[in-house]
């Protein structure tokens, strides 16, 4: 979940003094005809194909590129117009055409010929387009041109419409879009806002225009089939990867291209999926604009443009079918190295924004959805006059409409059947559990017309023991109303594991001030199956993280007392932020903040679940204590691969700490631990114990002020080389020690890890068959203050 609590643009203002003001509709049938049919948008309407995927909505090619049929949906227009233009900005369009619109489907149609185009009007190479369109609150008049004022009736009717034909509409089907809209060569956002300053501000010339592609037939590779249990997911920004990398040549920096050639080193780090924040196109062009510093900058990508086109600004192929091409190059090549590619997707919202004041409803960005269908693809308020804002950044995209869902469902087929992506993080994904439309927030994973259940039906799910399919990720919170949702999820879907992240944290940094049981450590160490498993979910539907793009860094959570988001370039300034980070820089001692991270990592390899950590927290990166860089486009936000010798021992901690994972199913189990065996033998396959060797029962559990605990999983159980596997943890500030249990017949415990200082180096997690031999049952064995040890038993 991001935090730009501040305004950044006009155009992307913030409204919730309308959400206080109005009152609030119950949560039953939408109003009028907002559920719509699922004609409009359905796979199964018409013949046009983009590879495997049918849609009639878009610009595409006939099979001979001798015509192009353009479909758009919009059931309130009463005219929609498409202008094509053969430069993408500062020109005129060359011809416009009216579409018919189809009554049963309210799909507006028109097909122009080819040859047409270019010896009539001269377009001769690349076609760009964009609609216009009239509807009940500005009527067709036929003497109307470009900046008029003619056939205008309100900004906004009772109805929601806020159709304006002075602003030129993105297409939401395109499936690459020319630029945004504002960027260098255009700083002012305003040509794109109704209301009385700026209704008759025409924008055509400077608004982005759709791109006619033909399919396009680059291979992306052939996919990973790998369970989900078995993935380590890295979360990075594409750009940030390899933008201040010296090793990638300068024109690839911060490209798909650069991040494809930093695949191997991912791989050999242990890496198995990589999770970038978005790549649908976003409104980051205006991070040119001023240089060396964050004014305007949209860094993170969480305002969202169109959820069909690759960021055309991450590729190094900035020409028309270029950043597809090459974002599918780049895919094969992670694809190539064994590692699943994840995007980071923002249905929620959109880059349109909110109102650009809470007072006033009639100014609003008109650049696409709004301008075609308000009410269809938003939710409003009850008196459809302004935004609903459940997102805290303009308002929601209305989810629970069948026409505004299709094409979220369309969008993630085209990535992941044409583009190659694996898997999908889903932002603020409370929102798509929305049942209400207009006036109303109510989450229900229950109802099957969400939009969340409507993914899992249509998206092919990955099978739990792997195969083809997609995985599916949700951060399961948004912002206002019941939208907290950590483990309440619909059957199947992954989540972001809050409670995981919190529970370790504030053990770590809060003791005295946070009470955290040993039992509440255990849980999350063992799946978190009080979260889970009551509706057959399994450990690895728990994306375990400490730390996200959103936030300190892995190494400014033991070393940032608070944040400090206002510093000048280039660590800030941002706004904005978390307060509460429960984060602590460990007395200031530098040594124990190394020991800190290394736990925190631990925790995370150690635990059933499916392990998520952010790019560079491998080598300790920082963020100065910015923990809401979202606009912070500055080498302090890339990573910085010129590496100190404490931050190369941490990498090599990290990289060997993921391999021991790896060859160890038991830390990977695929259900939780507990059970009977095929004859009806009670498994024992985790054992909890105190520091004195003996069992931890529910008295030493569930008492806060114990503070170290130990596990041993038994590996026979498991199908794992190792006999057992053991780890004890000191949550106390003194040493302590644990009393190690029977690591079964004929074995002997052998040192895999020790995180405490001492042991930091090159070495400090043992190559396999160099662990050194510690003992057996009853053997004492002196863990640190604020340590960890990890034993294998063979």
């Amino acid at each position: 979940m991001k935090r730009p609590t501040g305004i950044r643009h006009p155009w992307r203002s913030l409204l919730a003094a309308s959400l206080l003001a109005t009152p609030i509709l119950s949560c039953g049938p939408a109003q009028e005809a907002d559920l719509l049919p699922l004609e409009g948008g359905q796979e199964d309407v018409g013949s046009a194909k983009q590879g495997a995927i049918s849609w009639t909505l878009g610009a595409q090619y006939d099979a001979t590129k001798s015509n192009i049929t353009f479909n758009v949906y919009s059931s309130r227009a009463t005219r929609i117009e498409v202008y094509l233009y053969n430069t993408a900005y500062g020109a005129q369009e060359k011809v416009k055409y009216v579409l018919t619109k189809d009554t049963a489907t309210n799909v507006w149609t028109k097909t122009v010929s080819v040859a047409t185009l270019q010896s009539s009007y001269g377009i001769t190479g690349t076609v760009y387009y964009g609609y216009r369109a009239w509807g009940p609150n500005w009527t067709y008049n036929s003497s109307w041109t470009k900046g008029s004022s003619l056939g205008f009736v309100s900004d906004v009717d009772a109805q929601g419409n806020r159709f304006n034909p002075n602003k030129l509409l993105i297409d939401p089907y395109a499936l690459e879009i020319s630029h945004d809209p504002t960027n260098a060569s255009n700083t002012d956002g305003t040509i794109y806002a109704s209301g009385p300053t700026y209704r008759n501000v025409d924008s055509g010339a400077k608004a982005p225009k759709g791109i006619v592609l033909a399919p396009d037939t680059t291979s992306y590779g052939t996919k990973p089939t790998r369970a989900l249990k078995d993935d380590i997911i890295y979360e990075v920004h594409v750009r940030g990867l390899t933008k201040g990398d010296s090793s990638i040549a300068a024109a690839y920096q911060g490209t798909y291209k650069g991040a494809g050639l930093k695949a191997a080193s991912l791989a050999a780090l242990g890496v198995t999926a990589v999770e970038f924040l978005p790549l649908q196109e976003t409104d980051n062009d205006d991070n040119d604009v001023i240089a060396n510093t964050t004014a305007d900058d949209n860094y993170w990508g969480y305002m969202t443009l169109n959820f069909f086109s690759p960021d055309r600004r991450y590729s190094s192929d900035k020409t028309p079918g270029g950043p597809t091409r090459e974002f599918k190059e780049m895919v094969k090549a992670f694809h190539d190295n064994g590692i699943k590619v994840f995007i980071d997707v923002v249905y929620n919202h959109t880059g349109e924004g909110g109102a650009w004041s809470s007072t006033d409803k009639n100014t609003y960005n008109v650049f696409t959805y709004r301008g075609l269908d308000n009410p269809t693809y938003y939710s409003l308020t009850s008196d459809f006059q302004n935004s609903w804002d459940n997102t805290g950044v303009g308002g929601n995209f209305n989810t629970f409409n069948p026409t505004a869902k299709n094409v979220i469902l369309h969008s993630l087929k085209y990535w992941k059947d044409e583009l190659g992506v694996d898997g999908f993080r889903f932002d603020l994904a409370s929102v798509l559990g929305n049942t209400c439309q207009h006036g109303c927030f109510n989450y229900d994973k229950t109802n099957s017309g969400t939009a969340l259940n409507a993914i899992w039906s249509n998206l092919s799910p990955r099978p739990a023991g792997g195969g083809t399919g997609a995985d599916l990720i949700a951060e399961p919170w948004a912002i206002g109303g019941n939208s907290y949702q950590v483990g309440n999820f619909p059957s199947g879907w992954a989540e972001w594991n809050g409670y995981y992240r919190d529970t370790f944290r504030k053990d770590q940094n809060q003791m005295g001030v946070a009470t955290v049981t040993p039992g509440e450590l255990a849980s999350r160490f063992a799946g978190s199956s009080d979260l889970y498993g009551d509706d057959g979910r399994k450990p690895y539907h728990s994306i375990n993280f400490m730390v996200a793009h959103d936030g300190f860094t892995l190494k400014d959570l033991y070393t940032c007392n608070s944040k400090n988001n206002l510093q000048p370039w280039p660590y800030g300034p941002s706004d904005g932020g978390e307060d509460h980070n429960v984060s602590w820089d460990q007395g200031g001692v530098a040594a124990d903040q190394r020991k800190a991270a290394r736990n925190g990592l631990a925790f995370l390899m150690l635990s059933a679940g499916t392990p998520m950590f952010n790019g560079g927290d491998e080598f300790l990166r920082t963020q100065s204590c910015n923990n809401n860089a979202y606009n912070l486009d500055s080498s302090a936000n890339w990573l910085n691969y010129a590496l100190s010798t404490e931050q190369t021992y941490f990498k090599t901690f990290a990289q060997r700490l993921i391999a021991f994972r790896k060859a160890h199913p038991a830390l990977r189990p695929a259900n939780f631990f507990s059970g009977v065996d095929n004859n009806g033998n009670v498994m024992e396959q985790m054992r909890w114990f105190q520091p004195t060797g003996a069992v931890a029962d529910s008295t030493y559990m569930g008492d806060g002020n114990n503070h170290a605990l130990a596990f041993r999983i038994d590996g026979t159980e498991l199908g794992d080389s190792a006999a057992a596997i053991y780890v004890a943890y000191n949550g106390w500030s003194g040493a302590v020690d644990f009393k190690l249990p029977w690591p079964f017949a004929g074995k002997q415990w052998y040192r895999v890890t020790d995180t405490c200082n001492w042991a930091e180096g090159t070495n400090q997690v043992a190559s396999p068959g160099t662990e050194a031999l510690i003992g057996g049952e009853n053997t004492l064995y002196n863990v640190c203050g604020r340590g960890l040890l990890v034993l294998i038993a063979k």
